[in-house]
């Protein structure tokens, strides 16, 4: 049962990728929605990023991930070494669940 699932969804996802391919010179999209695109997609990006900062299983993530994140955030903002933003959010969110800060 579950590898017929998995085929299933591997066919689809085949599908829906040749799809793209196949209808791009049969399908004309509005100037407009052409503009949108690079839009949605990175809100599309910012909104997955969100749900996984301060979420987690359904439930706040707590304290210690969002402020984590914010720190990484920080630090590339102020293009800090790739490194140093990781290691630093990283240890930011460690720190603060050490100290209690779920």
């Amino acid at each position: 049962m579950i590898l017929a699932v998995i085929v299933g969804l591997a066919i689809g996802t085949y599908a829906f990728r040749l799809a793209g391919v196949v209808l791009r010179e049969r399908v004309a999209l509005p100037t407009r929605v052409q503009a949108l695109l690079p839009m949605a997609a990175a809100a599309l990006l910012a909104a997955l990023a969100a749900t996984a900062t301060f979420w987690d299983a359904g439930v706040f993530a707590g304290i210690s991930r969002p402020a984590g994140v914010a720190v990484g955030a920080l630090l590339a903002w102020r293009r800090a070494p790739f490194v140093v933003v990781v290691v630093a959010a990283a240890a930011t969110a460690a720190l603060l669940r050490l100290a209690g800060l779920e």
